[in-house]
């Protein structure tokens, strides 16, 4: 890793939970260590500076960490080497490299953190504490706005209740966060589901029971169309972001009586050969199929400490 593509955080070496206190003592050591007079470099010190500038402002970190601006790729922390997986969201293509020699890990399998927690060396400021990092759950839904607030929570609590309950589970290093903050626009991810080199961004829908047909850009049913929530844009955006990662997304579309398969989603309209960037499903197709995406990724049972720090800091 260069320091160049290191965090504020990492230039610093505090977690990305560090208090004002702690800031600035860790500015004023690694001031001393890279001011040109200790010793040190002035491009180092230029960056200590400009980290300390931004973190310890309340609006310009907020700013930064909405951004999920740099982190280190788990690869290069880790020293494994890049891992490759698959092509942008809505190819059906399998890239997924597999090491010669090496057994191939299960989703089922225990949690392993990406780098490892360290105890013995205290030298090393991991980027969030290892109680936080071992948490499933992060986040919950939060009154945003005035009009409508009620019903998008209880929507978005379901949808954590069907995670929590139905996928997580099945797959100890999955890590689902709540209320992200859009890279693309003012709006936000209601949830994201990480795990290994996998991530999943989460929106949904309530609506009344029945059959819907759904041709690619919006449902239809009894003679009206409904558009789904624009969800293509965001996963494009966080494919860009964390190109390490093969980003999709999910709308799930909830019945009002809690029965996992419905509404009924008809996907025979749409234009043969399309791929989506955003697959609508109801929710036991959000369970099976994001079971699926996440477990037949490349070390499913991975932890990926730099990317989940990120993602917790984007949070709302």
């Amino acid at each position: 890793m260069t320091e160049s593509s290191s965090s504020h955080y990492q230039v610093l070496r505090v977690a990305v939970t560090a208090t004002e206190k702690e800031i600035k003592v860790a500015y004023r050591r690694a001031a001393r260590k890279a001011h040109p007079d200790h010793g040190g470099d002035a491009a180092t010190f230029r960056r200590v500076t400009a980290a300390y500038e931004t973190l310890i402002d309340p609006q310009r970190r907020k700013a930064y960490d909405r951004s999920y601006a740099a982190g280190t790729a788990a690869g290069a922390a880790s020293g494994a080497g890049p891992h490759f997986d698959a092509p942008a969201a809505g190819s059906r293509a399998s890239a997924t490299v597999h090491r010669p020699g090496n057994a191939r890990k299960t989703a089922g399998d225990p949690a392993v953190y990406v780098p490892p927690y360290d105890d013995a060396n205290p030298d090393i400021v991991p980027l969030i504490p290892f109680a936080q990092a071992r948490q499933q759950v992060h986040g919950m839904p939060r009154k945003r706005g005035i009009f409508g607030a009620e019903a998008r929570i209880q929507r978005e609590l379901r949808t954590v209740q069907l995670l929590t309950r139905q996928v997580l589970p099945a797959i100890p290093a999955a890590r689902l966060i709540n209320g992200l903050q859009s890279p693309a626009d003012n709006s936000h991810i209601d949830h994201a589901v990480l795990s290994g080199y996998r991530l999943a961004l989460v929106n949904s829908m309530l609506l009344p029971k029945g059959a819907y047909a759904w041709d690619g850009r919006t449902l239809n049913h009894g003679g009206r169309a409904v558009a789904p929530p624009q969800l293509g844009m965001v996963v494009r955006a966080m494919q860009d972001i964390f190109p390490e990662l093969n980003v999709t997304g999910w709308t799930v579309v909830l019945s009002p009586d809690g029965n996992l398969h419905e509404p009924v989603i008809d996907h025979h309209r749409r234009p043969a050969g399309a791929l989506e960037s955003v697959r609508l499903v109801n929710a036991a197709g959000l369970v099976r199929g994001l079971k699926d995406f996440l477990a037949s990724g490349p070390a499913p049972n991975t932890v990926n400490v730099p990317v989940l720090a990120r993602l917790l800091r984007g949070m709302h």
